[in-house]
């Protein structure tokens, strides 16, 4: 397993990688016509959008270039894929009896995974936390939550562990934060927001040096236009 988990690379979802997840999620859209849309509608929208619809949702939502998730790749090929965005953009969190919030704390969440059936059991789900946890920490997270399944057996069918299982979360350094139900554990890890990379930094410094000099020639501009105040006209 940790072999071929080594092989895995995970990289975020953008407008370039889309091609990548409609060709991992295929003509179902992971399941169901989901398109992990499931999370950030009510039943109507989702019954109303599901299949094609739903596809458009999501792939909006990356054009906006609003955080919707990271992929897994093997050998170049996308493998797997988990959800990670702020609490808030999951709507139906909140409507939840078993994972509705703790508190107020703002969180970032990872609602769900998807897997290729030729890469399950094989750490890939794993890969996938670390790098939703690195993304969300990158933009500025300092609490991101899972809600994780615990079996009451050592197996369970793979349909029902799109939320990942709660062994795997354990690994990565998420602890329980309250149970609300005998099979669904509600988990959390405290991050520290990941400093941006020297470039970064210099792109936006580059930008605010940017606005302010157009500032200043506007100003300029609108001072050579103006009439000074109490001048007369002859």
């Amino acid at each position: 397993m940790a072999k071929t988990a080594a092989r895995v690379v995970c990289r975020p979802l953008t407008p370039a990688r889309w091609p990548d997840l409609e060709r991992l999620f295929g003509p179902r859209g992971a399941c169901a016509g989901c398109w992990c849309m499931w999370f950030r509608q009510s039943n109507a929208e989702f019954a109303k959008g599901r299949g094609a619809a739903n596809r458009r949702a999501l792939q909006c939502l990356v054009r906006s270039g609003a955080p919707t998730g990271v992929l897994a790749y093997a050998g170049g090929e996308p493998v797997g894929w988990c959800a990670v965005a702020p609490r808030e953009h999951y709507r139906r969190l909140e409507r939840s009896r078993v994972l509705k919030p703790v508190d107020d704390r703002p969180a970032w969440s990872v609602p769900c995974f998807f897997v290729s059936s030729r890469f399950r059991r094989r750490g890939v789900t794993r890969r996938l936390l670390e790098a939703a946890v690195d993304y969300a920490a990158k933009r500025g997270a300092t609490l991101i939550e899972g809600y994780p399944v615990e079996p009451r057996s050592g197996t369970m069918p793979d349909l029902f562990g799109y939320h990942g299982v709660a062994s795997v979360f354990r690994r990565v350094g998420f602890v329980e934060a309250v149970r609300r139900s005998p099979t669904r554990r509600f988990m959390r890890l405290e991050v520290r927001p990941a400093k941006r990379s020297a470039a970064a930094r210099g792109t936006a410094r580059a930008a605010r040096g940017a606005r302010a000099g157009a500032g200043a020639r506007v100003s300029r501009v609108r001072a050579r236009r103006t009439p000074a105040r109490g001048r007369t006209r002859g």
